[in-house]
């Protein structure tokens, strides 16, 4: 239930400055990890704001500095990568083409294989890529928030919440197309060291409000997202935090 593990609430005046330390908690995070880094990453707003913000930041930290990353995508839609819905695909156009992480450290699905061996296959290069670890330990997962309260591809009421032994699923009936895709379970968002969740826009204000606020008998995903022994970061634009009462931090303008 929300509330069991100490969360970091921080209200940013735009999604400008919030994508700004979003990136310098990024490049903090890398730098911390003293060589190699396992990043993961999500699709949608997260892409624009990553991709403006991140080679910057990355660059004051020392551009040799991505060569010890591990990149992987938090969920995937099954599609060929230069298909508009591709989340790698959108990393690798604006993003990718910015900061030189080695290709083989990037971790992708491989799009022409069934929904349910493509999560397979996506686990076996995770396990490849985590050196035999059984439950990757990501040093930092960054996840986006539905209207809806679903986070990755994990949907609220869906039976992919009760999941506990596959690190990675497939999901063939997403309420949001496309409806094959590819997700991380809760058991490896819950493994990680650092989890930010980043949100904006009003559209998210009621959402937000019942994931921070609410003690649902059913919570939502986003709800379900508490990291064992790890950090657990919220990032909002003023917009997105107008109806939370809980206290935060309020970030002035940079």
């Amino acid at each position: 239930m929300p509330g069991f593990v100490p969360r970091h609430i921080s209200v940013f005046p735009s999604p400008q400055e919030l994508g700004s330390s979003l990136a310098q908690l990024v490049a903090q995070r890398a730098a911390e990890s003293g060589g190699r880094f396992s990043l993961g990453l999500s699709g949608g707003s997260l892409v624009r704001i990553l991709s403006q913000e991140l080679p910057a930041a990355v660059a004051l930290s020392g551009p040799a500095a991505p060569a010890r990353w591990v990149l992987a995508f938090c969920d995937e839609r099954l599609v060929p990568a230069g298909d508009p819905e591709s989340t790698y695909g959108a990393y690798k156009t604006h993003l990718l083409s910015k900061i030189s992480i080695p290709e083989n450290q990037v971790v992708i699905i491989n799009p022409s294989l069934p929904v349910e061996e493509a999560a397979s296959d996506y686990a076996e290069k995770l396990k490849e890529a985590f050196q035999g670890e059984n439950m990757p330990v990501f040093d930092l997962l960054i996840l986006g928030i539905g209207p809806d309260g679903h986070t990755c591809s994990l949907f609220p009421d869906h039976p992919l919440l009760q999941e506990k032994e596959k690190i990675v699923a497939s999901i063939s009936d997403s309420p949001k197309p496309p409806p094959e895709r590819i997700t991380l379970t809760l058991p490896v968002l819950n493994a990680a060291r650092t989890v930010v969740f980043v949100a904006t826009g009003e559209s998210k204000a009621a959402i937000l409000k019942r994931i921070l606020e609410g003690d649902e008998e059913n919570p939502l995903p986003a709800a379900l997202v508490q990291p064992h022994t790890g950090k657990l970061h919220w990032f909002l634009d003023e917009s997105a935090a107008k109806e939370l009462t809980v206290p935060f931090e309020k970030h002035s303008i940079l």
